[in-house]
């Protein structure tokens, strides 16, 4: 399983040109705007079906949380479906694309957590220059697919 990180504009591009590949999935992070509904906010990747998890969430940190009217437990949400569809993606052999606005902060942090938990590699994309991985989303999702790992290894034992 592959890993990459791209901003808004480079997945825009990709979806646009119909080029964005078969064996990959996209996880999409966008900025929820007032007066928008989330599909005016997100990109539009409905050509790819069920193969894109998008994620509505301010790039922010933990300090900031209360401002935005967030709590620890209520950003990012969604981690577990988020741990889930990470784990069907792994098992049909797909490679996974984490794109938000710019590329550098809410899909780092994603990046870095799937590629902790599955490879202990996190540290090479917080130590990569180009990315200031959001930690909140690093956390939540690194946590996420720790739980699900351990709910389906009991599961199955």
């Amino acid at each position: 399983m592959k890993i990459k990180i791209c901003s808004r504009r480079v997945v825009e591009k990709i979806l646009s040109e119909k080029k964005f590949p078969e064996d990959m999935v996209l996880i999409s992070f966008y900025t929820p705007s007032p007066g928008e509904s989330a599909e005016q906010c997100r990109v539009n990747a409905s050509s790819i079906g069920d193969r894109v998890f998008y994620v509505g969430i301010p790039d922010i940190d933990i300090e900031c949380l209360d401002e935005y009217g967030y709590t620890y437990q209520t950003y990012l949400s969604e981690a577990d479906e988020l741990a889930k569809f990470i784990y069907k993606a792994k098992k049909e052999g797909r490679s996974i694309l984490c794109q938000c606005d710019y590329g550098q902060s809410r899909s780092a942090g994603c990046a870095a957590a799937i590629a902790e938990h599955f490879f202990r590699r996190g540290i090479d994309i917080f130590a990569d220059f180009r990315y200031y991985p959001n930690q909140v989303v690093f956390h939540k999702v690194y946590d996420a697919l720790e739980a699900y790992k351990r709910l389906n290894t009991e599961t199955h034992n």
